[in-house]
């Protein structure tokens, strides 16, 4: 008798001739991790996010530890020295996402205005004698022993928080009248008045077009939406001009080949390092730019030394990774709002705003498209307290997703987190301009 045993099944395989670009991008733009499973289960998070998170943060830690090491053996005496410390901040972001995302939605929406007051404190320290520390001629820093705590990226963070609930009471208001839309730029001046004074004048651009892109989702009707920009835009061309410093950057923005060694020094350097790069780049490690020809090449300018290494591909693949976190946090974003969860759509869209635009600001400088602004890239450049905001606003966003699905597939919410149905009913029919 002759024995056998029972054939594989053949394995499916990909058609290519079928497969195209925009199957890639439906694949990326569903919600995959919302439909159930063969065993029913569903991911408590959102894996596109997560992925880009992780690739963003992980690329970092190694450009940093490759921008670094000559800068940190000369001024700190221990080329290491920029690694240990962001290693470190990259351990305190992981455990502050981790407890971040345990928080329930209704604590930031009940204390929202609290924490408006506690940005607004964190940014007024700054300013005192003894606790705002001064790096390179501005005052942005709080000192806590051996780190120093950027302010304006926690209160960023606050004023999201006290936006999305204020647009939530106040959603009638907003849609109908100029009131509504007036009063939250009574804590957007207070805050834009102490960034000045510190000063931090990218920090203000983020803010400012965070919180006009907020109520604008928020129902503000379009031409007081372009009222708004125009005053905003002429706003921040007076401040462009009001100091020498702010002129010079400009000027030297529009040509920095015709002053390479003073105001446009920083500029040109950077665009060498993206012609070195070329396509592929010159090999992880391999960048000279970074040899102190370019000044901040771990911080600011980190992105320069990734093109000079990793070349335009590697560039380019960057800017996708930040474009699907980006295009994630939108998605989650209107999720909540299909599921009436106003509260959890705008500080979703708030993020994806603050995050959106600070990459694009500072990518935007190191191409030499924008004057430069002193803005990290999030996820990727050194700076504690950038990783940690990041983390912490990704990690809420997070717990947004996870609370959408426990409502999607009616498991009962923690406690003091379902919304009473009258106030949903009434915030739906407003919402839908009933």
């Amino acid at each position: 008798m002759r024995l056998s045993l029972p054939r594989p099944p053949v394995p499916k395989i990909v058609d290519l001739k079928k497969f195209s670009v925009s199957t890639l991008v439906d694949q990326l733009s569903s919600d995959h991790s919302a439909q159930p499973h063969k065993t029913g289960a569903t991911l408590p998070f959102d894996p596109w996010l997560l992925l880009a998170t992780v690739a963003l943060v992980l690329t970092g830690f190694v450009m940093i530890t490759s921008a670094s090491m000559d800068v940190a053996a000369k001024n700190f005496g221990s080329a290491d020295f920029f690694i240990v410390r962001h290693g470190s901040f990259m351990v305190l972001a992981l455990i502050g996402a981790l407890v971040t995302a345990m928080i329930p939605i209704r604590f930031w929406e009940k204390y929202g205005v609290a924490l408006l007051f506690v940005g607004l404190v964190l940014l007024t320290l700054v300013l005192i004698p003894g606790i705002g520390r001064e790096v390179n001629g501005s005052r942005r820093w709080i000192g806590l022993g051996p780190i120093n705590l950027q302010a304006s990226e926690i209160a960023k963070v606050c004023m999201v928080l006290f936006l999305g609930g204020y647009l939530v009471r106040r959603l009638g208001e907003v849609r109908t009248s100029w009131w509504g839309v007036i009063k939250p730029a009574f804590p957007l001046a207070l805050y834009v008045f102490v960034l000045i004074m510190e000063p931090d004048y990218g920090a203000t651009v983020v803010l400012m077009g965070t919180v006009m892109g907020m109520i604008f989702l928020g129902g503000m009707r379009a031409f007081q939406f372009f009222i708004l920009v125009a005053v905003a835009g002429v706003l921040v061309g007076a401040l462009a001009v009001a100091q020498p410093y702010r002129l010079e950057r400009l000027q030297s923005f529009t040509d920095p080949w015709a002053d390479p060694f003073g105001a446009g020094y920083q500029l040109s350097q950077a665009q060498i390092a993206f012609g070195r790069g070329g396509w592929f780049g010159e090999g992880l490690g391999n960048s000279v730019q970074k040899l102190f020809y370019l000044p901040e090449a771990h911080t600011d300018f980190v992105y320069s030394v990734l093109a000079e290494e990793l070349g335009m591909i590697g560039a380019l693949l960057i800017c996708g990774l930040y474009a699907l976190l980006v295009a994630r946090i939108f998605l989650i974003g209107r999720q909540a709002e299909k599921q009436e969860q106003f509260f959890m759509a705008y500080i979703s869209y708030g993020f994806g705003f603050i995050i959106a635009g600070q990459a694009m600001i500072n990518i935007g400088v190191n191409v030499g498209a924008l004057p430069t602004k002193g803005l990290t890239l999030p996820l990727l450049s050194y700076g504690g307290s950038s990783l940690l905001a990041c983390c912490g606003m990704i990690a809420i966003v997070q717990r947004v997703d996870y609370e959408l699905k426990r409502m999607r597939v009616n498991m009962p919410a923690p406690k003091g987190q379902r919304s009473k149905t009258g106030e949903n009913r009434v915030r739906r029919e407003v919402h839908h301009g009933r």
